[in-house]
């Protein structure tokens, strides 16, 4: 069998746009173009197509993606090993809402919680000596508190927003979108605004001029750790993202 440019874009999630680029960088080549000019993908396309986006999530750039990829030819036994990881990753989230439930049905009843049950799958000071040291005690608290006071539907929607900006930034880098494009500097947008809505930050409580210094400041860590950078898909995403940061805080802040 074979599918068109258009339906395998629906059924990956993704747009004909991404596919188009992923053939142009040699990274996922149709299995064959008409004489119209429509690409088509058979099978093993789109199981190459399935790896890359679960790459992708992992938050490789598309150049470790496509070093993964020649590396590790055998689709088969590199599936399986996501697997595994996919597997455990389920049981933390399982282990996770356990935890909650538990807690919910002590509630409910008005009887004692478990605190030594209530965190199994969490780790909530996992950055809290390194944001200590950056930004002071106070930084972490304010922020620790503020994020222990929301209730679990709050909290799904700000990692779903987190969660969606960040997707947002990969798919502009990789679509070839300019750092100053109305795209990028939408969400240059985006991203102050929900850097300014996190309290304990310097941006939540600071003056204008503040909020630029720690706007730009940031964005360079994006580039200069490689854990921000995994966030953006590498090197060449977390610069596009400083870049666009740049321009919209010269511009606006």
């Amino acid at each position: 069998m074979e599918w068109s440019v258009q339906q395998t874009a629906r059924y990956a999630g993704t747009t004909s746009r991404t596919l188009r680029h992923y053939d142009d960088i040699g990274l996922l080549k149709p299995s064959r173009t008409g004489g119209n000019g429509y690409r088509f993908y058979d099978r093993d396309a789109l199981v190459r197509l399935q790896r890359i986006l679960l790459l992708r999530d992992l938050g490789l750039s598309l150049p470790a993606i496509a070093e993964v990829l020649d590396h590790e030819p055998d689709a088969a036994r590199a599936l399986g090993r996501h697997l595994e990881w996919l597997r455990q990753e389920q049981d933390r989230l399982a282990r996770q809402i356990a935890a909650v439930e538990r807690t919910l049905e002590g509630l409910a009843e008005g009887g004692g919680i478990m605190a030594e049950e209530m965190f199994d799958g969490f780790d909530h000071t996992h950055y809290k000596d390194e944001v200590e040291e950056h930004w002071g005690k106070e930084a972490y608290a304010t922020s620790d508190a503020w994020w222990r006071g929301m209730g679990p539907a709050e909290k799904d929607a700000w990692q779903q927003r987190s969660r969606e900006l960040g997707s947002d930034w990969n798919a502009a880098a990789e679509s070839g979108a300019a750092a100053d494009s109305a795209e990028a500097q939408d969400l240059a947008r985006r991203h102050v605004a929900w850097l300014t809505g996190i309290p304990g930050t310097p941006a939540a409580a600071a003056s204008s001029s503040d909020v630029k210094g720690y706007v730009t400041g940031l964005a360079e860590m994006y580039v200069a750790d490689p854990r921000f950078a995994a966030n953006y898909g590498g090197q060449a995403g977390a610069a596009f993202v400083r870049d666009a940061l740049r321009i919209y805080a010269a511009r606006h802040l």
